[in-house]
């Protein structure tokens, strides 16, 4: 039987310890050994929107991003969690209209921004929420996209069977090695399929899109693309405030992060041609984020410039209404290679 997984972030108060949060982490290279690891790697986990990078891939392959001459930005709201903030839901809007597409053609619901300060402005301000706002919204923007140029049906697009996520499905199971379906599937918050792999093979996933030689050279041509729009357009990957946003702007455009709900987060690290992913058992995204940042700094991969702009992510004052700090969320000896 195995044992839980370890700690690996911890929060305290007053110099006592509150709160803990167990998770795993897999960092694996393109050929598909596993550099490093802690906790149960082989354990299912769903990816959720860490696998965006991943999805868009279909996007470019079948010619849709070409054919719609999609920029950087956009191919980076195809693989966001986005804010909903003005310049990303105004992107969104204009890409749909350029297709001669509206919100109504989405298939996402509507919510409240994933950053409560934006959340709480757009409430103050009056400002109506739609489907635009979704934090997924460029992603289903990029599925009608393929949808439309192979003329494929729009209505339905984000189920199962239609051929939009069908091709997902495929490219997903090509880079990450593993058949889906044959285990845990459900359905994601913005209403496509979500099926479940280990961690270890969504690092591998990740790794690919990082420049595994054994594709063709379309596909890493595709993933480079994806991956350097991610890495120059931070902010519309995630945006004001947030871990993915704040990370890659840190580091310069050398690696892409990406959140998934429930403490899940990826990243890829084209100069090791390496992938990461790890795992909040509990899913807290604040120990998801801080997990992360220390990930790749003990990977080297934060330098001291990084490392300064990053220093609440690697250790997170705890603030009191009063302003005062009275405890800290912060690596546990578990989080070490």
């Amino acid at each position: 039987m195995k044992t839980d997984n370890p700690i690996l972030v911890e929060v305290t108060r007053g110099g006592a310890m509150e709160s803990r949060h167990r998770g795993a982490c897999a960092v694996v290279d393109a050929n598909g050994a596993l550099v490093q690891g802690i906790g149960d790697v082989d354990r299912l986990v769903f990816p959720r929107s860490a696998i965006k990078p991943v999805q868009a891939l279909p996007l470019i392959e079948t010619g849709a991003a070409d054919h719609f001459a999609l920029s950087d930005t956009e191919l980076a709201l195809a693989c966001a969690s986005h804010n909903g903030e003005a310049v990303q839901v105004a992107a969104v809007q204009a890409w749909l209209t350029r297709m001669g597409l509206s919100v109504a053609d989405l298939a996402c619901g509507i919510h409240p921004s994933l950053q409560p300060d934006i959340a709480l402005a757009l409430a103050a301000n009056g400002t109506p929420l739609g489907r635009a706002h979704n934090n997924c919204s460029g992603k289903h923007t990029g599925f009608l996209a393929t949808a439309l140029h192979l003329d494929e049906s729009l209505v339905g697009y984000e189920k199962a069977r239609h051929p939009v996520q069908q091709r997902i499905k495929a490219v997903m199971e090509d880079l990450s090695g593993v058949a889906l379906g044959n285990e845990a599937c459900g359905v994601d918050g913005c209403g496509i399929p979500a099926c479940a792999m280990p961690l270890r093979a969504l690092a591998l996933a990740m790794a690919r899109m990082a420049g595994a030689s054994d594709l063709t050279a379309s596909r890493q041509a595709a993933a480079r693309r994806i991956v350097q729009a991610m890495a120059n357009n931070p902010l519309y990957v995630a945006g004001s405030g947030r871990s993915d946003t704040r990370i890659m702007a840190a580091c310069g455009g050398r690696l892409a992060t990406k959140i998934g709900a429930e403490g899940v987060h990826v990243a890829i690290l084209p100069e090791r041609q390496w992938g990461i992913a790890l795992k909040i058992d509990d899913g807290t995204t604040r120990a998801s984020d801080c997990a992360m940042a220390n990930v790749l700094d003990q990977l080297g991969m934060l330098g001291e410039a990084a490392r300064k702009d990053l220093a609440d992510l690697l250790v997170k004052p705890l603030i009191n209404t009063l302003g005062e700090a009275v405890g800290e969320i912060r690596p546990a000896p578990g989080l070490s290679f």
